[in-house]
């Protein structure tokens, strides 16, 4: 399987609402509970309506479109990283998972993920 660093640097943000979140930026993932508005955006468009904020969260990509019937492939690349103590913060969309780790642990979770069998690569663009 293939992943892929993401160039970008992101911030996790809970803020007030999304009126001022740019949707139209590459890269932004909101969520809406009853409780909060969470949104991952680039560190250099972190909206001015932020509640809190944490900064310098690296991301990769499970490369290709994953089957919803697929099982299991969030949980074991969560369980390496756990092995080596590196947080993550997953986020998954209609057409694959995302991973985030803060930058300083980029260098040690390729190097696990590559033990394991995963072909890790930088994003080219």
């Amino acid at each position: 399987m293939k992943i892929v660093w993401l160039k970008k640097v992101f911030s996790v943000c809970q803020v007030c609402d999304f009126s001022k979140v740019d949707f139209g930026q590459e890269f932004c993932f909101a969520a809406k509970t009853d409780e909060e508005y969470s949104l991952v955006c680039p560190a250099d468009r972190v909206p001015a309506n932020t509640v809190a904020c944490d900064c310098g969260w690296r991301a990769f990509c499970i490369q290709g479109t994953l089957d919803f019937s697929l099982v299991g492939i969030l949980a074991a690349i969560a369980a390496i990283l756990a092995e080596r103590h590196i947080p993550i913060f997953a986020i998954s969309t209609y057409n694959t998972d995302y991973v985030l780790t803060k930058e300083e642990n980029v260098a040690k979770a390729t190097q696990a993920l590559r033990a394991a069998g995963y072909e890790v690569f930088e994003q080219e663009i």
